[in-house]
C-alpha cells in the first residue's frame, strides 16, 4: 500500500523540472540518522493502517468465539504482523530504489540516496518478513503465519515488479492489500470463515477509489518514473476516464461490501445505518472526482483527487469503529 501525504503548493513561476530539482536538493541537505532512516524504510503510516485493520478483524473474530479480544494473543498477533509489514516495506524500497530516486516525494528515501545499501536493506527486509512469519506460525494459529507470508510475497514479488509492466498492478496488488482482514480473523479463530471473507472484501474494494485518487494526484511523478497506472495512460482523456470510472465502480460496490457483515449477523442495524451514511459520503466524493474527465489537464483536478483521498482515509477507520461498537457477541473482561 502507498503512503498518504499532501504536496506543498509551489508558485507557478517555476516549471516542473525546477520543482523536482529543488525538492531533491533540499531533501539531500537534511541530516539523517540510522534510526530515522529505518523509520522511513518501514513506512509507519502504511503499517499502522494494516495493524488497525488486523486488530479490528481479531476483535470481531474473538467476539465470534465468545471470548474477550483483550488478551495476550492480540499482542502476539499484532507484533508478528508488524514485523512482516515492516519487512515488506523495506523490500519494496529495495526493489524500487531507482524508481524512488526519480520522484521528488520519494527521492530522499534511504535506499534511493544510498544511505542504506542494497545488501543492508535486503538482509533487514528478509529477516523481518521471515522472522515475523515464523513467529506468527508458532505464536498464533499456523494459518495466520502462512497468510501473512503470502501477503508479503504478493506485495513484494508480484505487485511491486508489475508496477512498471501493466496498469493491472492496482487490481492484482489489491489482493495482498486486503489480506489483513483474513489475517486478524484467523489469528483469533484459526480458520477462514465468511465474516473474514467479508472483511477481506471491504478492504479490497475500498482500495480502488483511494488509489485512483493517489494515482491522479501524483500522475506526473508516476509517469516520469515509468510506473503504469490508469492515471498515466495516454492520451490524458483516456487516463481520466479510466481512473474516474474505476473509482466510481468500486465506490458503488463498496455499498454491498460494507453491508455484508450485517447480512452475516456479525453486526446489527446501527452499524448498517452508519455504513450507509459513510458509503454515501464516499460515493459523493467519487462522483465529484468524475469532473476530471471534463478537462483532464486542468490543475484544479488535483484538488478533486486530494478531496477523494481525504474522504477515503476518514472512511475506513470510521467504518471499522462502527463495526466494533455494534459487533455481535459476548465481550468478557
Amino acid at each position: 500500500m502507498a503512503c498518504i501525504s499532501c504536496p506543498i503548493a509551489i508558485s507557478l513561476k517555476f516549471n516542473v523540472s525546477t520543482i523536482a530539482t529543488s525538492t531533491v536538493a533540499t531533501t539531500r541537505t537534511r541530516s539523517h540518522s540510522l534510526l530515522s532512516d529505518y523509520a522511513v524504510l518501514v513506512k509507519p503510516r502504511v503499517s499502522l493502517m494494516v495493524i488497525i485493520y488486523a486488530a479490528a478483524s481479531f476483535y470481531l473474530g474473538s467476539l465470534a468465539s465468545g471470548i474477550s479480544p483483550f488478551h495476550l494473543g492480540l499482542l502476539k498477533a499484532l507484533f508478528g504482523i508488524s514485523l512482516v509489514t515492516a519487512g515488506s516495506s523495506v523490500l519494496n524500497q529495495a526493489l524500487e530504489r531507482t524508481t524512488d530516486r526519480r520522484m521528488p516525494r520519494t527521492a530522499d528515501r534511504p535506499m534511493a540516496q544510498h544511505r542504506i545499501g542494497l545488501a543492508h536493506g535486503l538482509i533487514l527486509g528478509f529477516l523481518l518478513v521471515f522472522g515475523g512469519s515464523i513467529y506468527l506460525t508458532l505464536a498464533t494459529p499456523p494459518i495466520t503465519g502462512m497468510l501473512t507470508l503470502i501477503t508479503a510475497i504478493g506485495y513484494v514479488a508480484i505487485y511491486t515488479p508489475l508496477k512498471r509492466i501493466t496498469s493491472l498492478n492496482t487490481f492484482i496488488g489489491a489482493f495482498p492489500g486486503a489480506l489483513p482482514g483474513l489475517i486478524g480473523w484467523t489469528a483469533a479463530r484459526g480458520i477462514v470463515e465468511w465474516p473474514a471473507v467479508a472483511l477481506f472484501a471491504i478492504l479490497f474494494v475500498w482500495q480502488f477509489p483511494h488509489f485512483m485518487a493517489i494515482g491522479w494526484l501524483y500522475r506526473a511523478d508516476y509517469a516520469h518514473a515509468g510506473i503504469r497506472l490508469a492515471a498515466t495512460q495516454q492520451p490524458a482523456s483516456e487516463a481520466a476516464r479510466s481512473t474516474a470510472f474505476q473509482a466510481l465502480f468500486y465506490a458503488v460496490l463498496m455499498i454491498p461490501a460494507s453491508l455484508w457483515p450485517t447480512w452475516l449477523h456479525v453486526t446489527g442495524t446501527p452499524y448498517a445505518v452508519a455504513a450507509i451514511l459513510l458509503d454515501a459520503g464516499y460515493l459523493a466524493a467519487t462522483i465529484r472526482f468524475l469532473r476530471i474527465t471534463r478537462t483532464p489537464d486542468d490543475p484544479q483536478n488535483r484538488t478533486l483527487a486530494r478531496q477523494l483521498l481525504r474522504v477515503s482515509v476518514i472512511y475506513l477507520p470510521l467504518l471499522l469503529l462502527a463495526m466494533i461498537l455494534d459487533a455481535k457477541g459476548r465481550l468478557l473482561f
